[in-house]
């Protein structure tokens, strides 16, 4: 992002200084400034712009929950202390500060907390949604590869938020079996 952003201030401010330098010589001086401003301008910024809504619209909506039948549903509560998961396909199962899911698979996570607003974010699955006490909000994520991802609460929640974090394991189908029958923590 940080070059992408160098190489666009780059571009404007050489087109903020072309007009100054040319400014003493003679010809057709308005038809090539009318195709800079027009060109360059107006023109770059808005086919930029359209490929940036278009990506961001079919990432978006890869990522709405949506109804299937492979969805997997888990519960995510989050604490001052910790996270708590609880699973729809294991009734009675929690597991503190680490997530589990079933890779390749799409698995909706209905986030709230008990205290304050915290927020649920695993850079690497997905988006960021906060959890907001008295509400439930739902976030797709789904991992491509079975693994251990990092998860953060990214919102101020007071004094040791930004320690605050927890894990996502993926497993393959047979781990995922096994962790809903109980053999594996």
């Amino acid at each position: 992002m940080l070059g992408g952003a160098a190489l666009i201030f780059a571009l404007v401010m050489t087109l903020l200084v072309l007009p100054f330098l040319r400014r003493g010589r003679a010809g057709s001086e308005g038809s090539r400034v009318r195709i800079w401003i027009v060109g360059l301008g107006l023109v770059f910024p808005m086919v930029v712009l359209a490929a940036l809504l278009a990506y961001g619209l079919v990432v978006g909506e890869r990522l709405l929950p949506r109804e299937t039948d492979d969805v997997v549903r888990v519960g995510a509560e989050g604490r001052l202390s910790a996270w708590t998961f609880s699973y729809e396909d294991a009734p009675g199962r929690a597991t503190e500060g680490v997530l589990h899911i079933p890779a390749r698979r799409p698995v909706d996570v209905a986030i709230t907390t008990t205290d304050v607003i915290h927020s649920f974010w695993v850079p690497r699955l997905a988006g960021k949604l906060d959890a907001i006490p008295g509400y439930v909000n739902v976030l797709r994520i789904e991992a491509d590869a079975p693994g251990t991802y990092e998860g953060v609460s990214a919102e101020f929640s007071g004094p040791g938020y930004d320690s605050f974090t927890f894990a996502v394991t993926a497993h393959d189908a047979d781990g995922w079996e096994a962790f809903l029958r109980g053999e594996t923590q």
